[in-house]
């Protein structure tokens, strides 16, 4: 093809991107937007007076965002907060940021790499000396807009392993500070793009059919609500419970990692986003609300009421496969033989 009809047929596959595409996937995201705006939540903070003075909880990804937010509600209630962040600098500023906004002394910062077997279990086994007793677990950490099929050193695809096989690790790892809680919850923050996931065990390791970085989120996401279901069911009699909630659409940096377009996309719809602090609302719901106590197991829509997720976390057989390969794939039974 002549240099010129190519320089044509990519002008034109740009334009036809500008003036097509983008219309359209504006149009849908505020769509979304103003669904997801449609209703209230059913439970509001200022219902729920509870004290969580003596209470230890653990938020990853607490350096900003939902995470930050929710750990800031736990802090002003009194909870002893361990805010588990990858990045130190920024674990920092949000912990003189709640700080300054709750008074509380009861804050640690605790560097941990999700994205890494060796940083999670160093992370866990220091911390369970320190906090021999974990009354709340909030997985909250995540990430989108990586490079697909990018392996960790561990041979782990880096989406999944960050959004969802670190968390399966480092709460199995937990347990036993959530064992001598006597009463614990874990609560796992997934995204309504779990409902376009599906449930391929090959990806956790860069393989099976490709995915773009968003549809990793999307399976990652769907991967973290089957491990709720499975880990609940294990966890029957022990007083421990484990819950799954989707936040809405939230302001936060998730999209940090994509094109300048996106981002910009993003930026302007935001105005019709919630806040990180409405966002954390439906986290805190599983957290505190009283009327959980022994819920266990469940998935929990923005909106704080129970929700079905998608098929394949409805699916025994599934959630008890991906289990098996998840405990084979992080070396499971070798971390916990350490301890």
């Amino acid at each position: 093809m002549e240099p010129l009809a190519m320089l044509d047929l990519e002008a034109w596959n740009l334009g036809s991107y500008t003036f097509y595409v983008l219309p359209f996937l504006f149009l849908f995201l505020l769509l979304v937007v103003r669904l997801d705006g449609l209703g209230s939540n059913i439970w509001t903070l200022q219902s729920c007076p509870i004290d969580l003075t003596g209470k230890t909880a653990v938020v990853t990804g607490a350096n900003s965002g939902i995470g930050k937010a929710v750990s800031c509600e736990l802090a002003r209630r009194g909870a002893r907060v361990v805010l588990a962040c990858r990045n130190l600098s920024q674990g920092q500023k949000a912990l003189s940021d709640i700080q300054k906004a709750t008074g509380s002394k009861e804050l640690l910062l605790r560097e941990v790499d999700l994205s890494s077997l060796a940083s999670i279990y160093n992370f866990s086994q220091k911390l369970l000396q320190e906090e021999p007793h974990i009354h709340l677990l909030v997985n909250n950490a995540g990430a989108t807009g990586l490079p697909p099929r990018k392996l960790t050193s561990d041979g782990l695809e880096l989406t999944f392993v960050t959004n969802y096989l670190g968390h399966f690790l480092l709460t199995n790892l937990l347990l036993k500070g959530l064992h001598r809680a006597g009463s614990a919850r874990v609560v796992n923050v997934t995204s309504f793009r779990q409902q376009y996931g599906f449930v391929d065990e090959q990806h956790l390791v860069g393989a099976g059919h490709h995915l773009t970085s968003s549809s990793s989120y999307d399976c990652s996401k769907l991967m973290l609500i089957s491990f709720t279901v499975e880990l609940a069911r294990r966890l029957q009699g022990t007083g421990v419970t484990s819950n799954s909630v989707e936040p809405g659409i939230v302001k936060t940096e998730i999209m940090k990692n994509y094109h300048w377009l996106f981002r910009l996309i993003f930026w302007f719809l935001s105005i019709f986003f919630r806040t990180p602090e409405q966002g954390a609302v439906p986290v805190l719901y599983l957290c505190i609300a009283e009327e959980l106590d022994g819920i266990s197991g469940k998935f929990f829509n923005s909106k704080c009421m129970l929700a079905l997720p998608a098929k394949p976390a409805q699916d025994s057989q599934v959630t008890h496969s991906l289990w098996n390969t998840s405990a084979r794939l992080t070396n499971l039974e070798k971390w916990t033989k350490k301890e």
